[in-house]
């Protein structure tokens, strides 16, 4: 493969990579948020 037909799929691959680590990081927050709600909750 040259070059020039290289550089866009590894563009895509770095733009699909990214996106999924912040969803992690995002799906990780709720699930910590909910659990802080519960202990709250369980507290009360």
């Amino acid at each position: 493969m040259t070059t020039i037909r290289l550089v866009p799929i590894l563009a895509l691959i770095c733009v699909m990579t990214l996106s999924a680590c912040a969803n992690t990081v995002r799906g990780i927050g709720r699930d910590v948020n909910a659990t802080a709600d519960a202990v709250e909750d369980s507290v009360d």
